[in-house]
């Protein structure tokens, strides 16, 4: 099943929605000049830590997802909405909103 289980809580994303943790935000630019927290953008960049069943068709069938737990995803600067689980800041999206699969 596709859960992921903290301390505290359990976040089952239903249907063809995925739950991501943003990676850490780069402290300096290209240049070298380092970043002040106010100065970062958010990372577009995440590890799906959980995922749903898939949806579920016109003809009744679910169709499986295309990302799987683990892999590290890009998507857009407002893609989903934030959650806190445990403190912790996820991200749930739905899997259209996911442009790539980083290797």
């Amino acid at each position: 099943m596709a859960k992921t289980k903290t301390s505290k809580s359990t976040v089952t994303p239903l249907g063809d929605r995925v739950l991501v943790k943003r990676l850490a935000a780069d402290d300096k630019t290209a240049g070298g000049i380092i970043l002040p927290d106010t100065a970062k953008e958010k990372p577009k960049e995440g590890i799906v830590m959980s995922v749903g069943l898939g949806k579920i068709g016109d003809n009744g069938e679910r169709h499986g997802m295309s990302v799987k737990k683990k892999d590290r995803v890009l998507f857009s600067s407002y893609a989903g909405s934030e959650i806190k689980v445990d403190g912790e800041e996820m991200l749930i999206l739905a899997e259209d909103e996911i442009l790539a699969i980083i290797d």
